[in-house]
């Protein structure tokens, strides 16, 4: 009979669900196993994340939902990889989303991929990750998609006080005058990133 690793398999799970975590609820459905079990598993993953010194994680709970998050020893080295140049830069996909989620808020992942033409899932959560954009409420409807908006962060990284300091967009333009200011904000856009 094969012995099934569910520590491994919760770890992967938590570990998928990033910062969003799972309930017990959700472990319990996904692993198929009863609220004790499921416990039972959480807590021997916990203990394995506390009694190795050498690991870079821990499982926690925070608002009814359990999480992978990075031990707190770890902080400055995170910092440091947050703050690298490297790493602020965003793709165009990004840029676009992000231009389309602050002049369009609160919109929907589809309202974007309308827009865009393309699927938005990565670009979302990169700007997610860099905190540009926030989840800002669900859609009526079915489905209740997810809203998203821009963040605090967002305005003091561009300098701006309000949304109401963004460059007004035209009313009625052609085709080649549109790609041309949006190929013109994406420049400037990509060099207040990378400044």
């Amino acid at each position: 009979m094969e012995i099934i690793n569910w520590t491994g398999i919760l770890e992967s799970l938590l570990f998928a669900a990033g910062d969003e975590g799972l309930t017990l609820k959700q472990i319990v459905e996904v692993l198929q196993v009863n609220e004790p079990e499921a416990n039972e598993i959480i807590e021997e993953l916990k203990q394995e994340y506390a009694k190795n010194d050498n690991r870079g994680l821990v499982l926690i709970q925070l608002a009814g939902t359990y999480q992978l998050a990075t031990k707190k020893e770890n902080a400055d080295y995170l910092k440091k990889l947050v703050d690298s140049p490297n790493t602020s830069a965003l793709s165009q996909a990004a840029l676009e989303t992000l231009a389309i989620v602050a002049y369009k808020q609160p919109i929907t992942r589809a309202e974007i991929e309308e827009i865009r033409g393309v699927k938005t899932e990565r670009p979302l959560h990169t700007l997610m990750a860099k905190a540009l954009i926030k989840e800002a409420g669900r859609a009526e409807g079915t489905g209740r998609a997810y809203l998203y908006g821009t963040t605090k962060e967002f305005l003091d990284y561009f300098g701006l006080k309000s949304l109401e300091e963004l460059p007004k967009l035209p009313d009625k333009v052609e085709d080649d005058y549109v790609q041309e200011e949006a190929d013109l904000f994406f420049e400037k856009f990509q060099e207040t990133l990378n400044s």
